[in-house]
């Protein structure tokens, strides 16, 4: 705990009015603008690379003396390069991006390449380089202090101060002082501009108990020059106008900062005509067929969020139609084609659509339609449309939406685009685009021949043509396999279905009064960090020594380890021994030699070019499932006891965030699963194509080394239980594990140190991914007699089936 000297001398350096850093998304830009990665940058500072991510997201800050010295690099770039990023000039030539569900034979638009150049931001008067002309108002502006720079004054974290700040908690002795010493003085020396509460009284009698809720001194407008041809947004009505109010407690978004985004990403569309936006806002919207609604989203809403890479394209406006609103523009209130999942191409509004001059993509008007013409210079022309009555919000990704009003439809889907991504489908095909996104395939690069600007591939992408699986890796559908009549067997890298069998349990355990299950969050995202993948088609090697860095498959016999009966063997998604030579992914084969075995290869499939492709895409959903739930009350400081006890409660916080977390959960499911998505519908004969494997993400390789790497991960697990409590499994399924139990609390059984810390390698209660909830609890004669009929009780632990209620 920091001494009260300590903490008083850090808010007086705030109160003082010390230099301020530029934000986080102007320090990526002066970076990139100097040439510098952020590798080198943490070297030079003597960091780590992912504290310099950190500083550049707004996820931390860094702390002196690193903060004096990264102010100082930055103050010198300031002076080099200005605080206004250099428009570089267009270039003519054009390329085209990746999608989920287009055909390669009718991509949808994309806007022309332009050399990499950050969005226009936001100049604050501290960082102008000339003096601002004089204004008539003379009062003292309040400094912009994010929160995670009051989190470094404080010696505390990020998310404790977002604790203090919307009542979750209460800083202590001697934080409580220093903070109470900050607000007074920012009080008095900022009263027109913000104090502790909205009804907080004069500076002069500011009480001395801390305020309820203290959102922070309220920085100056910012001074943005508006792009041109910019979308007139429409004067939008006050939120007293929506039929009932968003849910009070759920977080809000951000207001949109891109200027040519001013009312935010989305709108859901009301049949009277009403537009529903993040944040309260409300925009009449005075179309009533479904070619008026385009035009008007594209040349007056001014919808849209901006890219999520300086590669990629901003992401185009969504529209959200209620059923009173779809009736309205002539759409049917069901659809009658429930498995096509699309118009008739005979239908009225189709055939108005196309009139018109707009596109429909492959997948034709269905509950995720998308309307494009062709893009003019950098500016796209696309729409996105969720048909609620059409069932676009499926309940278990997004639990009790499409019930929802139209204001907290809005709530729901702003959060998940503000921290995960404006939505375009499913959340499977939302996690599939959003890897794309993060890692655009392509880049402007310079010709040197031409000196224009051309379309080049972005390196740790997966560029713009599908790819091949090596054999092994795909199916006998898939052409390539098809055509060579492989038959020397397939990648069985799959979660873990695995029922101990009932021989094996002890009278001991059989006593036992309760079964227990404990799930891994989000298991996959957990095993996608940091996770090195094939980047180049394969090749194929003979006898090759085992290299467990290298990613590919490994034709090798394992039959020969020996594994306790009690847990399940770790190579097979059942649990049972292999008998003989298999296909493994590199995870799978190094946790053999992890546990002692002699390795010894008879071929592999390997791949030259590797990368940590999924890292960004790990990254910002981890974010987004972590600050979700700590806006439900599970934090990161709470003790085990306190955290089993918030999980309880967590889905009767707010129906708003319990969808959003919902939804991000199936995003990270959804999307590894959308990596190896199988032909579609019957009538399909092997050896021809089908429309998903013609994506660059169509990547059986990269789903088999993420799903091998949760599955090594929940076995390392088990053992380390094993060892350290004598305890065995029930059964597995997938990132769910059932032990007996003493009680019906695994605060009994898990390990902890003699100090009250959790042991370090088995499982570990806490909200982040990778570490583990309660999942159910029922009596063990239950699971018992499950087991011996051959059923999982890990599926059923819940209380339902937990592969039909994933979403819960």
């Amino acid at each position: 705990m920091p001494n009260e000297e300590e903490l008083f001398a850090a808010v007086d350096a705030l109160l003082a009015g010390e230099p301020e850093m530029p934000p986080p998304a102007e320090r990526a830009r002066l970076r990139d603008t100097a040439g510098v990665t952020q590798a080198r940058l943490a070297q030079a500072l003597q960091t780590t690379t992912q504290s310099v991510k950190n500083w550049e997201s707004g996820r931390s800050e860094p702390r002196p003396p690193r903060r004096q010295a990264y102010q100082r690099l930055l103050d010198g770039w300031i002076a080099q390069y200005g605080t206004q990023p250099q428009t570089a000039p267009a270039a003519p030539a054009t390329f085209t991006g990746t999608a989920a569900d287009p055909s390669p034979q009718q991509q949808e638009p994309t806007s022309a390449v332009e050399p990499s150049a950050p969005a226009v931001t936001a100049r604050s008067s501290s960082s102008s380089r000339r003096p601002a002309a004089k204004k008539a108002a003379k009062k003292p502006v309040a400094p912009s202090i994010t929160q995670a720079r009051l989190a470094v004054a404080l010696k505390t974290s990020t998310q404790t101060v977002k604790n203090y700040e919307n009542g979750r908690s209460e800083p202590k002795s001697p934080r409580l002082e220093a903070y109470q010493r900050l607000l007074n003085g920012w009080a008095a020396k900022y009263p027109a501009h913000g104090a502790p509460s909205a009804s907080a009284p004069a500076p002069a009698a500011v009480p001395q108990s801390m305020p309820e809720t203290f959102t922070g001194p309220t920085a100056p407008e910012p001074e943005v020059a508006a792009p041109m041809e910019a979308p007139a947004a429409p004067a939008a009505r006050p939120a007293t106008t929506s039929r009932r109010p968003a849910t009070k407690k759920a977080a809000k978004p951000a207001p949109a900062l891109d200027p040519r985004f001013p009312n935010g990403p989305l709108a859901v569309l009301d049949g009277d005509g009403s537009a529903y936006g993040v944040g309260g806002i409300v925009l009449d919207c005075p179309a009533t067929t479904v070619v008026e609604l385009v035009e008007w989203t594209l040349r007056e809403a001014g919808l849209g969020a901006p890219k999520l890479h300086r590669n990629g394209k901003d992401s185009d406006p969504l529209i959200v139609l209620t059923a009173s609103a779809a009736v309205k523009l002539g759409l049917p209130e069901r659809l009658e084609d429930r498995r096509g999942l699309r118009l008739e191409e005979d239908h009225p509004v189709v055939k108005q659509v196309l009139k018109a001059k707009w596109q429909l993509t492959q997948r034709g008007f269905g509950p995720w339609a998308r309307i494009y013409r062709k893009a003019q210079g950098s500016q796209r022309q696309c729409v996105q449309l969720a048909i609620l009555p059409w069932d676009a919000l499926d309940t278990r990704s997004w639990p009790g939406v499409a019930d929802m009003e139209p204001a907290d439809i809005a709530q729901v889907l702003g959060i998940y685009a503000q921290r995960v991504a404006t939505p375009r489908g499913s959340t499977a095909v939302s996690g599939l685009e959003l890897m794309t996104a993060l890692r655009p395939p392509t880049r402007p690069v310079r010709d040197e021949e031409t000196g224009n600007w051309v379309s080049g591939h972005n390196p740790g992408s997966l560029g713009t043509e599908p790819m091949d699986p090596a054999p092994p890796e795909g199916q006998i559908e898939h052409p390539a396999v098809h055509s060579i009549g492989w038959n020397g067997g397939f990648l069985r890298e799959e979660a873990f279905q695995w029922v101990r069998s009932v021989d094996t349990l002890t009278d001991e355990e059989c006593m036992l009064p309760y079964a227990v299950g404990l799930d891994l969050n989000t298991a996959f995202l957990a095993a996608a960090a940091r996770l090195t993948v094939g980047l180049s088609a394969p090749d194929h090697f003979l006898g090759p020594k085992f290299n467990p860095k290298i990613p590919g498959s490994w034709l090798v016999d394992l039959s020969h380890v020996d594994i306790d009966p009690r847990l399940p063997s770790p190579f097979t998604p059942d649990g049972t021994r292999p008998t003989g030579p298999a296909w493994y992914q590199t995870h799978t084969v190094a946790y053999a030699q992890e546990l002692g075995y002699n390795v010894e290869i008879l071929e592999a499939y390997l791949r030259r070019e590797t990368g940590a492709y999924l890292d960004p895409w790990h990254d910002r959903l981890k974010a987004a499932y972590v600050d979700t739930l700590a806006d439900m009350g599970v934090t990161k400081d709470l003790t085990d006891a306190e955290f089993l006890a918030a999980m309880e409660q967590h889905k009767q916080v707010d129906p708003v965030l319990t969808a959003v977390l919902a939804a991000v959960k199936g995003t990270i499911k959804g999307g590894i699963g959308k990596l190896f998505e199988n032909p579609q519908g019957k009538g399909h004969k092997d050896g021809e194509p089908w429309p998903a494997m013609m994506r660059p993400t169509w990547r059986p390789d990269i789903r088999a080394a993420v799903i091998s790497k949760a599955r090594v991960n929940m076995h390392r697990k088990l053992a380390n239980m094993a060892k350290m409590t004598g305890l065995y499994p029930l059964a597995v399924l997938s990132d769910c594990v059932v032990y007996p139990a003493p009680s019906a609390s695994p605060l009994d059984f898990l390990p902890y140190a003699a100090s009250g810390k959790p042991q370090p390698g088995a499982f570990r209660l806490g909200p982040t991914p990778g570490l583990a909830k309660l999942e159910g609890v029922q009596e063990m004669a239950w699971a018992v007699d499950l087991m011996e009929k051959g059923l999982n009780p890990a599926r059923h632990i819940k209380g339902g089936d937990a592969v039909l209620d994933e979403g819960e």
